[in-house]
Parts: C-alpha cells; structure tokens; sequence
C-alpha cells in the first residue's frame, strides 16, 4: 500500500514538473528583453517544459499554435490567442496581439502544450515598449547606400560590414514602437497582406552615441511580423568608434544602451 501510494505521489510530481513554466519575469520585449510590452510588438517567453521539441513558423500570416504550444493573453473578458514564432523547452518567440487595451484591465498570460497549462503570469502592457534587435550586442542595422550592416569591418567573415558615418541613412529594425496608422491583423505582414504602407504613430527619438539622430522614417516593417523598420540620418558630432550606443526613446521609455553600431569620421 505504501508502495502503490509512493508511485502515485511520484507520478504527480512528474506531472507537475512536466507542466510549463515561468521563469521570474519571463514574459519580455524580444529585442531588449524589458518591459512594457506594446500591443503587436514581438514577445519572448522565458521558462521551463515550455514545449516538447523545437519549432519555428515558416508561413506568414503566423499560425496561433506551434510545435504543439499555444499561448493565451487574457485581459478582463477577452482572450487572445498569440501568433507564434518559435518554441522549444525553455524559449517561445510570440507576437503580442494588437487588441490588448494598454492601460485597461489586468493582462493574464498561459502556455498551454501537450503535458498541461502554466500557472498564469501577469504582465505589462504599455502603448510603447522599444527595443532594438541585435547579435551578440550588434544592432541589426544596414547602411541604406549598400545595404550592408553598419558592424565593424570583418565582424562577419565573407560578409562586407562597415562603420558608418555622419550623413549616412541607417535603416534599424526594432519592435515595440506601438500603435500604427492603419491596422494589420495579428500574425500578418504588410507584403503578405494588402502591401500597404503602415506608419507609426508616434515618432520616436533615435540617439546615436547620445546625439540625436534626424527620423526619416517610422513604419511597420513590409516583410516581417510584429517587426517595426526605422531610418535614421547619422548625426554629426559622435564620438567614433566600434561600438558606439543606439537608443530609440519613445513615450517615456528608452531601450537599453547595449545595442551598438560602428561610427567612423
């Protein structure tokens, strides 16, 4: 009898385990891994028994289940579910669907996969949230004369990378830069939907070693989900070097100071 108890109480821990799980504040802006989130923004999910194998989307619009995992956003009545990047046991890549009210009720997030649901996470949703993609603290940003990434020369072999300059226009790809003048439905992108144009709302300040930058632009990037395209005159006057700061500053919020570019005279 204590045998069969014993194996029973050990199953259901087993269980448990096997259930996603959060890990702290695991639900962050995928480019900078802060907080607010912004509706439509890109999302990453940090935990444990997240999913049961690895699984990336490879058709646009994004599918709202992935390698067996859903995620769940619900705020006051509503539930959302979000379109889905990338899973594995310990990461899920989502987008933050575009009908979250920033400010509104309470928003509740669940993983749900095959062994069972997570315990929900509260999280933190604001009109804006930026944060800027990068490798290994590079940003991803191209040089728009030659469209080559604005990293120090040689940082990639075989690829032609190059500092900028002043007056050169740069293109960064970010996310979380909020509301947009047009909607797009959640999972879909500009090329794959009706190719239009889609600008932000707010105009965002780009600081390039602590100078700010001229905007030329803000808008939903055309090919990609939930990712926002930005081009920027480089200003005059930044200290040069190989791994020169750049922000965007938007609504009280700034992304974090570790994604660089090159700058050269």
């Amino acid at each position: 009898m204590k045998t069969r108890i014993a194996l029973l109480l050990l199953a259901g821990a087993v269980s448990t385990f096997a259930q996603p799980a959060f890990t702290g504040n695991a639900v962050v802006n995928a480019a900078s891994d802060t907080t607010p989130l912004a509706p439509g923004s890109l999302a990453t999910i940090f935990g444990s028994n997240l999913a049961s194998a690895t699984a990336a989307a490879d058709t646009i619009p994004l599918s709202s289940k992935l390698g067996g995992v859903t995620v769940q956003f619900v705020q006051g009545s509503n539930t959302y579910q979000a379109p889905m990047l990338f899973t594995s046991t310990g990461q899920v890549n989502l987008q933050v669907p575009w009908e979250l009210t920033p400010g509104g009720a309470p928003v509740m997030v669940t993983v749900t996969s095959d062994k069972g649901s997570s315990t929900p996470q509260q999280i933190t949703v604001g009109p804006l949230g930026p944060g800027v993609f990068a490798s290994n603290g590079f940003a991803v940003a191209v040089n728009n004369s030659d469209n080559t990434l604005v990293w120090p020369a040689g940082t990639i072999p075989g690829t032609t990378t190059h500092p900028a300059k002043a007056g050169d226009v740069v293109i960064i790809y970010a996310t979380g830069l909020g509301a947009l003048d047009s909607p797009i439905a959640d999972g879909q992108s500009p090329f794959y939907s009706d190719n239009k144009l889609r600008n932000t709302t707010t105009a965002p300040t780009v600081l390039v070693g602590g100078v700010q930058a001229k905007l030329v632009y803000s808008v939903l990037s055309p090919q990609f989900v939930g990712v926002n395209q930005l081009a920027i005159t480089i200003p005059s006057g930044v200290t040069p070097g190989n791994k020169v700061p750049l922000q965007i500053q938007e609504g009280g919020n700034s992304s974090p100071n570790t994604a660089v570019i090159a700058i050269n005279q």
